[in-house]
């Protein structure tokens, strides 16, 4: 019983984690969308640009946020699985890039790095939650 309370536990810390950090960045793409772009100089150069970077990083990153306190809630083991997919196409978005077009910056490799620990995370979590019936 304790190894799935901690269990329970590290799983929707994790969730909730993962929540926030999409929050916050949808907080900041709606607030102010170019801010969100200047993490990679690149400059929105027109209202059409604008709108995009705040309906996907802002209106996609608040339905991502709102998703997964819905599982974190009422399925902790899917929201444990759909994190695995989100952090894991990050990652392999980012090495897509790295093979088509080059290396990536700093940026890109450290975000890289961090979309590939917490994919692996994700996958750890899952693993264990199916072997303790985790709901």
């Amino acid at each position: 019983m304790k190894v799935q309370h901690i269990l329970s536990v590290a799983s929707k810390g994790f969730i909730l984690l993962s929540a926030l950090s999409l929050l916050s960045v949808s907080v900041m793409a709606f607030a102010d969308p170019q801010s969100v772009m200047d993490l990679v100089n690149v400059q929105l150069g027109n209202n059409d640009a604008v709108s995009s970077i705040r309906g996907v990083y802002g209106g996609v990153g608040l339905t991502l946020f709102m998703s997964l306190i819905y599982l974190m809630l009422r399925d902790t083991r899917k929201g444990l699985a759909f994190l695995c997919l989100l952090w894991g196409f990050y990652a392999l978005s980012r090495t897509i890039t790295i093979f088509s077009e080059g290396a990536l910056g700093d940026f890109g490799n450290q975000w890289l790095i961090t979309e590939s620990i917490l994919f692996v995370v994700a996958v750890v979590l899952v693993i264990a939650s199916k072997k303790n019936c985790l709901h």
